[in-house]
């Protein structure tokens, strides 16, 4: 249970942050914060990271169903083989979350809001279930290499 609260609140805060980003950031494009360094600014992204597959949206739509089809059942059977808090678990959330709400914008709207804009290293924008992917991923490395080294057997 502490999993689904942890994704649908994540899924909430990435449609809220995009909801934001449409009131605010559509009618001027950018709002510099640090000029030349870090923008908000509205992006409508109709590919996967980076812009990758712009335009194949029912192939991204597919492919990630399916990943999160799979990363579901790894998580219901991890949670039930261990009842106890795991890493790993929180982990996965994350990953499930960041797809989930990228997968609903990319259903509803047929494209992905993004809208951090590092500028400073000229970096794709992005946006919070981004994050939620990248920080899940990166969590999950360290789980498997550092933390819960049991993962893979």
């Amino acid at each position: 249970m502490l999993y689904l609260i942890i994704i649908l609140a994540a899924v909430a805060l990435d449609i809220f942050s995009k909801y934001l980003a449409v009131v605010h950031l559509l009618p001027i494009d950018t709002l510099p914060i640090i000029e030349n360094v870090f923008h908000l600014t509205y992006v409508e992204n109709t590919g996967a990271a980076f812009s990758m597959l712009a335009g194949k949206r029912l192939v991204l739509i597919v492919f990630t169903s399916v990943f999160l089809l799979l990363l579901t059942v790894y998580l219901i059977h991890s949670v039930r083989k261990n009842k106890k808090f795991r890493l790993s678990n929180l982990a996965v959330s994350l990953i499930i979350a960041g797809g989930s709400a990228n997968l609903i914008d990319r259903i509803r709207l047929g494209y992905v809001v993004d809208m951090f804009d590092f500028r400073l290293i000229n970096f794709a924008v992005f946006n919070v279930a981004d994050i939620f992917v990248t920080a899940g991923t990166l969590l999950f490395l360290l789980c498997i290499f550092f933390f819960e080294k049991d993962l893979l057997k």
